[in-house]
């Protein structure tokens, strides 16, 4: 089994790395226009977004790991530029059904003769996955839907998982140190992931579990997992039909409210997040209808998150500040859930929320969305010292796609309305106040004991310095290899000096080819000088962010 596994990597490595090629020469380019010299060059906009549809196009080519690795990827904008994580966010987990002999082979080893177990089974497919398919039979006179793992899928993802830790080295070489350890944990990540959503005993377990906690609540539709005949690779629940959320002519037949719809699902979304801590991780259109009594139906479990008590708290912060247009909070909160390096310029951050809140505004100022605010923060997530934890991407992309459901339901949708109103109903608005309320009395007690002890510790410091007895220790913190760079400099500029210098006085006294000699020597160091000025990763400022390169950034 290890055996035919390593061969299959192997044999999977260059498949990848042909799929991959133009765009590995291309990139390349980039850091040397010539691969072996020249200068690097920029890219623009347009040229990701080109090259974000070439990998788009060899994901879909090279199966079902990869397709799960872009859908990743999508929602990793600390990983890759908002270009790329626009187009992957299109990725639709959708391939051709196996045959049904193979199905047939993985439902006999796990549950039994399906024509046994099941009464009235369709052998077609009602929906392929990447990693499993669904059909419908009955069982003891229910309908039911069976997801069955895809055939033979276990070998090919732990060889396509060796394939991706084998080409780490490789991509790492393309982009920066943050985003290649963010990389290195987002492998290990997906790896984990995969093997998870291949679990089907987990997924049931995430089903009935979100299922409980909306036990009473008819605005949502959660299948009944049916235990007896689910497995591993085996998942057989209750059949819900219903109408795809974006079937929008057929809902207006039907006379749903699509508004209500809409902060219906929002609704469900808050709570699952904030409230519960479970949520359903993989909100698209496919996995979202709606039954006859306006009910939103769930399906597949298999994308789920998890959100600790910590970071429910600060997500609430985050969208009263967002609500409050309270800039200082927004960033305060993206410090204290990690996400944001407490070092990165304060200034630029906040100028970057603050055009993406007047750009959302429109004309009312009430009016804003946060799907715009959270693609132009994903904008400086790409250049900025910040990393995603896993479940917090998939908050913010279980935000973005909601909200695109949302909007296409109704495109006047308020998303921060629903939110704070919600907030509001059930408390936390008000919990926040007291507890702001609580650390800053506490701030000031903390200050007036300073106050006490600071002055007898100043004076301790005036005596040494009166009586030249302080010492200090200076520590310079050179992250960006400055003063290497310089050194470098200087010794370059003293052997170009002493080599033009031999050159001049060879030539005057011993001819031309000695002359010619010591010229031969001194070029290098003329090219190394060259070089170190020439280098993109030489001398910087701090970055500096407008309004005119954030609409480049945009696109506009």
């Amino acid at each position: 089994m290890v055996t035919l596994v390593n061969l299959r990597a192997y044999w999977r490595f260059f498949v990848v790395l042909y799929q991959f090629f133009p765009l590995i020469v291309a990139y390349a380019r980039d850091k040397r226009r010539f691969l072996l010299f020249g200068g690097s060059r920029q890219v623009d906009t347009d040229t990701q977004v080109r090259r974000a549809n070439v990998l788009l196009d060899s994901l879909l080519k090279l199966g079902p790991t990869f397709i799960k690795l872009g859908q990743l990827l999508s929602t990793r904008p600390d990983v890759l530029p908002p270009a790329y994580v626009d187009v992957l966010s299109r990725l639709q987990d959708d391939v051709p059904p196996a045959d049904w002999e193979s199905a047939e082979a993985v439902l006999e080893s796990e549950v039994g003769p399906v024509d046994e177990v099941y009464g009235d089974f369709d052998r077609d497919p009602i929906s392929g996955a990447s990693l499993g398919q669904v059909y419908t039979a009955t069982y003891e006179g229910e309908e039911v839907a069976v997801k069955v793992r895809r055939p033979g899928i276990e070998e090919l993802v732990e060889a396509d998982l060796r394939v991706i830790r084998w080409s780490l080295p490789l991509v790492q070489r393309f982009i920066g140190e943050g985003r290649a350890f963010s990389l290195e944990n987002l492998a290990d990540e997906f790896a984990k992931t995969i093997r998870q959503e291949m679990d089907y005993t987990r997924e049931g377990r995430v089903l009935s579990t979100i299922r409980e906690n909306f036990a009473g609540d008819d605005d949502i539709k959660i299948p009944e997992l049916v235990d007896e005949v689910s497995g591993p690779r085996v998942l057989t629940m209750e059949y819900l039909p219903g109408v795809k959320i974006n079937d929008l002519s057929t809902l207006d037949e039907r006379g749903v409210d699509r508004t209500k719809l809409a902060e219906r699902l929002q609704r469900i979304y808050l709570q699952m997040i904030i409230d519960d801590g479970d949520f359903h991780a993989d909100p698209h259109p496919g996995n979202l209808a709606v039954d006859d009594d306006g009910a939103i139906i769930f399906y597949d479990f298999g994308m789920s998150g998890q959100v600790d008590p910590f970071i429910q708290e600060k997500i609430v912060d985050f969208y009263i500040a967002v609500a409050n247009q309270d800039i200082d909070g927004i960033l305060d909160t993206l410090i204290e859930m990690g996400t944001l390096s407490p070092e990165a310029d304060r200034q630029v951050m906040g100028d970057v929320m603050e055009l993406a809140i007047a750009d959302a505004r429109g004309e009312d100022i009430e009016q804003y969305r946060v799907q715009q605010i959270i693609e132009q923060v994903e904008s400086t997530i790409y250049e900025f010292p910040l990393r995603l934890p896993r479940n917090l991407a998939l908050v913010l992309r279980v935000a973005t796609v909601v909200e695109g459901v949302c909007v296409t339901l109704d495109p006047d949708f308020d998303f921060i309305a629903v939110a704070t109103d919600y907030l509001t109903e059930q408390g936390y608005r008000e919990e926040t106040l007291k507890r702001l309320a609580t650390e800053a009395g506490e701030q000031v007690q903390e200050t007036t004991r300073s106050l006490f002890r600071v002055p007898p510790k100043l004076e301790r410091v005036l005596d040494q310095v009166e009586r030249d007895d302080l010492t200090v220790n200076v520590r310079i913190e050179d992250r960006n290899d400055v003063l290497s760079k310089l050194a470098r400099r200087i010794v370059y500029g003293v052997l170009l000096a002493v080599g033009v210098l031999s050159t001049a006085i060879l030539y005057a006294f011993d001819g031309f080819e000695p002359a010619i000699v010591a010229a031969a020597v001194t070029l290098p160091i003329v090219f190394l000088l060259y070089r170190s000025f020439k280098r993109k990763k030489g001398l910087k400022a701090r970055p500096q962010f407008t309004r005119q390169n954030l609409r480049q950034r945009r696109g506009d």
